[in-house]
C-alpha cells in the first residue's frame, strides 16, 4: 500500500506524464493541497475520489508544522489500507509542498510506503517558453527571489517566486545582469506573460520566474539564444 507523490507539471493537464495519469486514474484517493493542483487533478479524477487538504497561508513554523502533522494523520489511514496520491504542481521534489508531508509521514507513520512520480518542472520548461538554450557544460544556478530579492550567485540564474519583479529586476540590472521574466508558463489558469520589462508585471504573482544572465557572460558570445 503506497502514497504516491505525483508531479502534475506546470499546470496544463496535458503536461501530466503518462505514468502520473495512470496512477491518478487508479488510486483510491487523490489528495490536493490547493485550487490549482485540484483543477488539474479533476481532469483525471472523479470528484468523489478527491480529498482536499487545506494549509494556512502563514510563515509561523509551529502553525505550519501542526498543519502538516494533521495532513499526515488524514492521509496515513488511506495509504495504509490502499493506494493514495498527493499531487503538486511541478515536480514533487522541487520547491514543492510534498516534502513537508513526506517528512511528517516518515516521522509519524513510518509504515506508509512512499513513492515519487516526477513531473515536468519549470526548472526545465522555462527554457522553451523563454527561448533559452542551456548548452552542454554550462552552469546554471537555481535560487528563490521572493519579495524583491536578487541573488547573484552565478553568471546564469533561474529565479523562482519573483513576487516583486520591479525590485528584483532593478537590483539585477544594477549588478550587471540582463533579465527576462516569465509568468504562469504552461499554466491553464491566468495569463502567460514573457517580458524583459518588469513594469508589465506590476501585480504580484507567486508563479513568476526570471532568467538572469550576466552581461560579461553575454559578451563572451555565450549568451541567450532566441
Amino acid at each position: 500500500m503506497t502514497l504516491y507523490g505525483i508531479g502534475l507539471g506546470p499546470g496544463q493537464p496535458d503536461l501530466v506524464t503518462v505514468r502520473g495519469k495512470r496512477l491518478l486514474e487508479s488510486v483510491d484517493v487523490v489528495y490536493t493541497p490547493g485550487r490549482l493542483s485540484r483543477s488539474v487533478a479533476r481532469e483525471y479524477v472523479e470528484p468523489e475520489r478527491i480529498g482536499d487538504l487545506e494549509f494556512p497561508m502563514t510563515r509561523d513554523p509551529d502553525e505550519l508544522e501542526r498543519a502538516w502533522r494533521e495532513a499526515a494523520e488524514a492521509v496515513a489511514p488511506t495509504a495504509s489500507e490502499g493506494d493514495a496520491a498527493f499531487v503538486t504542481l511541478g515536480d514533487p521534489n522541487v520547491y514543492s509542498t510534498f516534502g513537508h508531508l513526506r517528512r511528517s509521514l516518515e516521522r509519524e507513520h513510518p509504515s506508509v510506503d512512499l513513492e515519487v512520480v516526477p513531473g515536468v518542472s519549470s526548472v526545465t520548461a522555462f527554457t522553451t517558453a523563454l527561448g533559452i538554450e542551456i548548452e552542454a557544460g554550462s552552469e546554471l544556478a537555481l535560487a528563490e527571489a521572493a519579495d524583491g530579492a536578487a541573488p547573484t550567485v552565478a553568471d546564469r540564474q533561474i529565479l523562482f517566486k519573483v513576487t516583486d519583479a520591479s525590485e528584483t529586476g532593478r537590483k539585477l540590472e544594477e549588478a550587471g545582469y540582463d533579465v527576462v521574466f516569465g509568468r504562469r508558463l504552461y499554466m491553464a489558469e491566468g495569463d502567460t506573460v514573457v517580458t524583459d520589462d518588469p513594469s508589465d508585471l506590476a501585480e504580484r504573482d507567486y508563479y513568476t520566474l526570471a532568467y538572469a544572465e550576466h552581461r560579461d557572460y553575454e559578451a563572451q558570445g555565450l549568451g541567450r539564444q532566441s
